[in-house]
């Protein structure tokens, strides 16, 4: 039979596990929320200073200097975009760790009526430092992209829904603290 020493050691190892996997995931979707407000605070809080970031080999980035990079190329190339985290997974092994994340990338183009989807996965080492988990590498892979019909946004049928449009800065609802029906919103 298991002591009561042993038993809350394997409980404290169970729970930093768990906490570990938790703050490396939020790491994640900090980062993806970033890129969907413009947030560069937020996307550059999830690397380390001497962090990289790898969007194919035109596009290295030391990571305090990705957030720059990524909002001039989504504002070039789209008026919205949202990014999906899916599949996750992650190994953990003291300070350091390995995940993978799957995303789904969706941008609405500058004409309003097309979008386009890459689907890719994110390949990070995050390591632990003063007790913070943050990216030291990411890789990222484009495995599948697809072009769509984003016309029936432009409809009087879809706008009658007036539906709150997101923005690429704070302004966005969800910053709004406390969040009330008295914000103002943008709708589409």
């Amino acid at each position: 039979m298991d002591t009561v020493e042993a038993r809350l050691a394997a409980m404290e190892q169970q729970i930093r596990y768990l906490s570990d996997r938790q703050a490396i995931e939020d790491v994640v979707h900090s980062h993806a929320r970033g890129h969907d407000r413009f947030d560069s605070d937020l996307m550059t809080a999830c690397y380390h200073p001497d962090g990289i970031d790898e969007h194919g080999s035109w596009a290295v980035n030391a990571g305090p200097d990705y957030a720059d990079w990524a909002n001039k190329a989504h504002d070039g190339g789209s008026i919205m975009s949202m990014h999906n985290i899916t599949t996750h997974t992650c190994e953990i092994d003291g300070d350091e760790a390995h995940a993978e994340s799957y995303v789904i990338g969706a941008m609405l183009n500058k004409d309003g009526e097309t979008c386009r989807f890459l689907n890719g996965r994110y390949l990070d080492r995050l390591e632990k430092r003063d007790g913070v988990w943050r990216i030291a590498l990411r890789r990222c892979t484009v495995d599948v992209v697809l072009k769509g019909d984003s016309s029936i946004m432009k409809t009087e049928a879809f706008q009658r829904f007036g539906m709150i449009k997101g923005t690429r800065d704070s302004s966005d609802p969800s910053y709004n603290r406390p969040l009330t029906m008295d914000d103002p919103v943008d709708r589409w």
